[in-house]
């Protein structure tokens, strides 16, 4: 009998431990939407460039190609490399209207995405909102 209670009590604590530990590993794997958007927001404000992007988007890649071109480096986050990535991309949704990489900011002005970048470049206004001048034969991206 007194072999019963200690299997009873050991399975007992192992439930409750790994309970604790899945509630621990959930809360702090996948921060809610207030710590995104306040991440979101800080990333914003500190880096003349930030590009919320996806590692392996070639629209991603094309708005960080404009940066280059213009002797910029951006801060990029790459969401599909975090594990908070879903989590900001929902943010990032609720912050600008849309869900789709990359979303580019330029000095705390939302640019867009790929597509608004290149056109904010050709355009130049993208070269103005920097203060940096471009030479004027740029090729097309």
């Amino acid at each position: 009998m007194a072999s019963s209670k200690t299997l009873l009590s050991a399975t007992a604590a192992l439930v409750l431990a790994t309970s604790l530990f899945w509630t621990l590993a959930s809360s702090s794997a996948s921060p809610n939407s207030a710590d995104s958007l306040a991440f979101i927001k800080k990333t914003i404000s500190s880096n003349k460039i930030a590009i919320f992007s996806k590692s392996y988007c070639p629209y991603c890649r094309r708005a960080k190609a404009v940066f280059k071109e213009l002797n910029q480096v951006p801060y990029v986050v790459e969401l599909d490399e975090r594990i908070d990535g879903r989590d900001i991309q929902d943010a990032l949704s609720e912050l600008v209207g849309r869900r789709t990489v990359p979303q580019v900011f330029v000095k705390g002005t939302y640019i867009g995405g790929s597509d608004d970048t290149v056109e904010a470049y050709e355009s130049g206004e993208l070269a103005k909102l920097l203060g940096i001048e471009v030479k004027k034969n740029r090729d097309d991206l």
